[in-house]
């Protein structure tokens, strides 16, 4: 199957389909998780001295967090770890609804906290593209908000998002529909 599609500074791509359909492998593809077949993936205007991996941020539907480790712990090592510059986590975790949790340990989180804060990591390294798969699952309804919110600040300071969606995002993005499984 060929696949060709476009997203531009400011705009979200919502990419849908049943389970089994490609939609996690495409957004592992782009974050140079998985290696294409064919084919290639490029960003235009982006740093010419980067990858586009680096230059993405990766949220799978697994949040990615060290139960033992504080949320401000938890943080502070993607930050390292992304290559941020050292700095006040407090306004990323005040930015999700955390600010009160910093220093509780990950493993005492509900499931909607936890995805909070692997939101948080979009924001503690500045990265021109989101890769969001199920960004989401696990929040409620006030959570879903923030995350709206967020992204849509994201998409005005020109950042991209593509994101692999069962539910709506509360953003406005174009759809690349993924076929079925066989």
């Amino acid at each position: 199957m060929g696949l060709n599609f476009e997203a531009s500074a400011g705009q979200a791509l919502a990419v849908t389909g049943p389970n089994g359909s490609g939609k996690t492998s495409l957004l592992r593809l782009i974050a140079g998780l998985l290696a294409p077949a064919a084919g290639s993936l490029d960003l235009d205007g982006g740093d010419t001295e980067l990858t586009l991996p680096e230059q993405s941020h990766y949220l799978g539907h697994r949040d990615a967090l060290k139960p033992a480790l504080s949320v401000a712990e938890n943080l502070s090592f993607w930050r390292d770890f992304l290559g941020g510059a050292a700095g006040d986590l407090a306004p990323c975790l005040r930015a999700v609804g955390l600010g009160h949790a910093t220093h509780l340990p990950a493993a005492f989180l509900s499931a909607g906290q936890r995805r909070r804060l692997s939101i948080a990591r979009l924001l503690v390294v500045r990265r021109p593209v989101w890769l969001l798969d199920e960004p989401t699952s696990a929040l409620d309804a006030a959570g879903q908000d923030l995350f709206a919110s967020l992204t849509r600040d994201h998409l005005g300071s020109g950042g991209i998002v593509i994101a692999a969606t069962h539910a709506p995002l509360g953003i406005e993005a174009l759809e690349l529909r993924m076929g079925g499984a066989a």
